[in-house]
């Protein structure tokens, strides 16, 4: 043999294969593939083509030593070739001309041993190559790479088998053909895997990019929050790997770890699919899935209409002074109008409902009215349910204009997961009921909108998130992907939730996380219910959070000095909110 004995082929065919198996990266796996079956018959040049879905041969790697080609692969030159079609485009013919995908089609090497003298292939373009080039291309062995159910998957072309001692161009041999055909066959399998994997992963990548844009799309509240918070993630770790100060001289990522950081990022949010929307963009304090001052409206135009029959029903009867009574109808529609307008402003929210707007709330709900009209017919199953838990009264009844009824109040149908011992670590107060619909109840909510049980709900989507993925059977490589996604509600100090964490039981990228989340939420552009707020404002408000331990303060240092929040801001921001930072301000000098 011209490469040596059988027996150390053989010893490097197996050391080949051990070599393909563990590559994991495409280019320099079909690189290997490549240089190794040139080295093993002393080929001057070689090709690897990969089967597209649309039956081409695209050209992935070219080698010619003697013409010093090298394009494709990890050397960053593109291959402007155009594929080779297995095919005729016109008549969809099978192209046999063309050695490549003839084995391609025929599952079957060729073995050429002068290509200007084979009649069977056309060699036009190579020759026209070889004028332009001065170069003599003669011998070529063209092997299909079969995957492990016979679908070939590329071809592997060598061009011009040389002489070791005198580097005369020779054919490729009867008895390094059956080794390169071994070698393609391990290339094969070793390929195929490694583009299932690459085709799993990106599916995988895919469906975490749909459920995080589904989970955008699904509130105007949260538009584009799961796909920023990625980027700023990422760019932030970046800065912590490239960073020579301490804590992070020694932080460092691989590839599986980076893999592992962007998979939680993407995810950090998934529990918000539980999260029902009509909480999540809980406007009003009467809102749910519409809002209920419509009704309370109607009850008050009752009231009214009540206030004018009364006033008919004396007039008519004579017993008073007309003057009289028409001034008491007036000071009485004047003080509902008064009493609804309250009401009304109570329903929009706000920083503080004071005590005394509370005690004026409670003295406008004892207002009366009547009712006629059963309110148990025409309603949901679920809604029946909670009415049949006190009997029906007798019609007409008279009810209090607003009031917090038994039928409000939504029970939990089964036991709270954040609740008392559970084997997640969840440390949450939990409010008693699942959800409490009282209007005077929501109406005297002391700041914002969100009663005690919404709040919790809205908390609740980081648990949904923890419990969903540890639930999934992530490889070994993926494990912290849910302490990643989990973690970014969590507060240095330990008051966070929904396990009350801190700093030193939180990994570095988990803390990442938790300022990534944050500042994005503090700047987002598409939030309806606030405005903007100025860079400058994110970042004060953020060195706050610091100051409290609420946040990392060596991470939310390299954050600003950095330059992130300024590149973040270029990238992502609405212009109008770009302004200057002084971060000198917020910057501990190394002198303290």
């Amino acid at each position: 043999m011209a490469d040596g004995s059988s027996t150390s082929s053989f010893e490097r065919l197996i050391e080949i294969g051990i070599s393909l198996s563990s590559e994991r990266d495409t280019n320099r796996l079909m690189e290997t593939i490549l240089l190794e079956a040139k080295d093993m018959c002393n080929a001057d040049g070689g090709t690897l083509y990969l089967r597209t879905e649309d039956d081409c041969l695209k050209f992935e790697i070219m080698r010619t030593d003697s013409l010093n080609i090298a394009m494709g692969g990890t050397t960053g030159k593109e291959i402007t070739f155009p594929p080779l079609r297995m095919y005729d485009v016109e008549s969809g013919e099978p192209n046999m001309k063309n050695v490549a995908s003839a084995a391609a089609l025929t599952a079957k090497s060729v073995n050429i041993k002068d290509a200007y003298e084979a009649e069977e292939f056309d060699f036009s373009g190579t020759k026209k190559f070889d004028e332009g080039m001065g170069y003599r291309s003669k011998s070529f062995l063209t092997v299909p790479l079969a995957n492990s159910q016979g679908e070939v998957i590329g071809v592997l072309q060598l061009l011009n088998a040389k002489e070791r001692e005198s580097d005369e161009v020779i054919e490729f041999s009867g008895e390094i053909q059956p080794l390169i055909e071994a070698l393609a066959s391990q290339a094969a399998v070793a390929l195929d895997n490694q583009q299932l994997l690459e085709g799993q992963k990106k599916l995988l990548d895919s469906f975490i990019e749909l459920i995080a844009s589904a989970i955008d799309a699904k509130s105007p509240y949260t538009g584009g929050h799961c796909q920023r918070v990625p980027e700023l993630t990422k760019m932030l770790a970046k800065a912590a790997c490239e960073s020579d100060d301490e804590p992070f001289a020694d932080f460092q990522l691989t590839d599986d770890q980076w893999y592992e950081l962007h998979i939680g990022a993407w995810l950090h949010d998934c529990g918000k699919v539980t999260t029902p929307e009509y909480v999540v963009d809980k406007s009003t304090k009467l809102e749910t899935i519409y809002d209920r001052v419509h009704e309370v409206r109607t009850r008050f135009e009752v009231v009214k209409r009540d206030a004018v029959i009364d006033y008919l029903k004396a007039l008519i009867e004579g017993e008073e002074d007309a003057g009289k009574l028409r001034d008491d109808l007036e000071a009485r529609l004047a003080r509902l109008d008064d009493d609804f307008a309250f009401i009304a402003e109570c329903n929009m929210g706000g920083e503080f409902m004071a005590p005394e707007k509370v005690d004026r709330l409670k003295e406008i709900s004892a207002i009366q009215w009547t009712r006629t009209l059963d309110d148990r017919i025409g309603i949901s199953f679920e809604e029946q349910k909670r009415k049949d838990r006190t009997p029906a009264p007798e019609l007409p009844v008279v009810e209090n204009l607003l009031s917090d009824r038994d039928d409000h109040i939504i029970y939990r149908e089964s036991p709270e997961p954040a609740a008392g011992e559970n084997a997640f670590g969840f440390q949450l107060d939990v409010p008693e009921h699942k959800f409490n619909l009282g209007e005077v109840y929501n109406l005297a909510i002391g700041r914002g909108t969100l009663t005690e049980e919404e709040r919790f709900k809205i908390n609740d989507h980081i648990v949904q998130t923890i419990i969903m993925l540890e639930q999934l059977p992530f490889p070994k490589h993926l494990k912290r992907v849910p302490e990643y996604a989990g973690g970014h509600h969590e507060k240095m100090d330990g008051t966070g939730y929904p396990r009350k964490l801190n700093k030193t039981d939180m990994s570095l990228p988990a803390r990442i996380m938790a300022i990534a989340d944050i500042f994005e939420a503090l700047t987002a552009a598409d939030r309806p219910y606030k405005p903007p707020k100025k860079l400058s404002d994110a970042v004060k408000i953020m060195s706050f959070m610091k100051k409290d331990a609420h946040i990392d303060d060596e991470l939310f240092e390299l954050f600003l000095k950095s330059g992130i929040h300024k590149e973040y801001a270029e990238r992502f921001l609405d212009p109008s909110q770009l302004d200057e930072v002084d971060i000198s301000q917020y910057i501990q000098s190394g002198d303290d």
